[in-house]
């Protein structure tokens, strides 16, 4: 039996893009609260009868959402320019061998409308 199972956290943080015009809302510091969906997806093992605790996909994700919430995110390496795909990208760079290969996509959300799906590299 193959299933994906999600997790999602969230994480207060402020950002800007600076590879926008000058003039593009965006290039001017503002913050979000983003939501986080970690999905893996695997062969559920049949003694156990699941795929994954979620409390694994929780302590991997733990360290980052402390590197993350309530920081300005053009200060940590790696997300100088911090749009949804490079965080989404960042993530999964740091979430993949922690979940034994399991992990199939980082979900970004900036606003109850506006999503990145990452599928990795």
């Amino acid at each position: 039996m193959i299933v994906e199972l999600v997790k999602e956290f969230s994480f207060e943080s402020a950002h800007r893009l600076p590879m926008v015009p000058e003039d593009h809302k965006c290039a001017r510091l503002h913050g979000h609260s983003f939501r986080c969906e970690v999905a893996v997806r695997g062969t559920v093992n049949e003694e156990k009868g699941w795929l994954i605790d979620y409390a694994e996909i929780s302590a991997a994700f733990e360290p980052l959402r402390k590197q993350l919430d309530h920081y300005y995110l053009n200060e940590i390496d790696g997300l100088e320019n911090a749009t949804s795909e490079n965080l989404a990208r960042w993530i999964w760079q740091r979430l993949a061998e922690r979940l034994q290969g399991l992990l199939h996509r980082v979900t970004i959300r900036e606003t109850c409308t506006s999503r990145c799906d990452y599928f990795g590299e």
